[in-house]
């Protein structure tokens, strides 16, 4: 076990709760953190573990939040960063505050994560982000979030040189059955032939779990040769 905590930036649902979940079977002190206090009090109490399981209200766009989180998260290890606000839309009906949205979570946010976490993390510690299949295979509209994506893998490999020996890393999931597609795709009938119509394309026959990128997301965190790296954790969604 160890003290030093893995800090998961969206750790209250979806991926981010599965890899809080992770980290705490393997043995980590974890600090989850979010927007929604009622979210984050629901994933502890999912999560149990109190002794070793704290979270933290914070946005990840807001440096003074951020500084609250890692200043009370005592010794850090590791971050993980699962936060998103992804607005979809055709090109021209994206407003410019959602377009400012996606920005923030997906560039400013991470930027500031990496200035406010690297000067805590010790030679061994890492930093993990979460792209997306968009990066690679973007759909109409989806076109705001490969931007977005595409830019910060780009961010990743400047960051794995400038913050170095820290290792910066991204997984990029493809199509996860978590409770996003609840929001995007409100119609429980229409959700489910969206996703089957996906999982029948793939070649292993099923879209991803959130555990299955929490497994690929403790690979990165835990392999001290790997940086600079996008994981591509999606199932051979690439490939269709």
């Amino acid at each position: 076990m160890s003290d030093d905590a893995v800090v998961v930036i969206g750790g209250s649902s979806g991926i981010g709760l599965a890899v809080a979940r992770r980290c705490l079977a393997d043995g980590h002190r974890v600090v989850i953190a979010g927007r929604s206090a009622d979210r984050l009090a629901a994933a502890q109490a999912e999560l149990g573990r109190p002794e070793r399981l704290a979270a933290v209200r914070a946005d990840i766009a807001i440096r003074a939040d951020l500084e609250v989180l890692f200043g009370t998260a005592g010794p850090v290890a590791h971050v993980v960063v699962t936060a998103a606000d992804l607005p979809y839309g055709p090109v021209g009906m994206l407003t410019e505050d959602s377009m400012l949205r996606a920005i923030r979570s997906k560039i400013l946010g991470p930027l500031l994560v990496a200035q406010v976490a690297a000067p805590l993390l010790g030679e061994s510690g890492s930093i993990t982000y979460t792209s997306g299949i968009a990066a690679h295979r973007p759909m109409p509209g989806g076109t705001l979030t490969a931007a977005v994506n595409g830019a910060l893998e780009s961010m990743v490999r400047g960051l794995a040189l400038e913050l170095a020996p820290i290792r910066v890393n991204a997984v990029s999931p493809g199509w996860v059955d978590t409770p996003t597609w609840e929001r995007l795709v409100p119609a429980p009938e229409a959700r489910h032939a969206r996703l089957a119509d996906m999982a029948a394309r793939l070649p292993g026959k099923r879209n991803g779990r959130a555990e299955d990128v929490a497994n690929a997301i403790a690979f990165l965190v835990n392999d001290k040769f790997v940086t600079g790296t996008v994981l591509h954790a999606e199932g051979g969604q690439v490939l269709v």
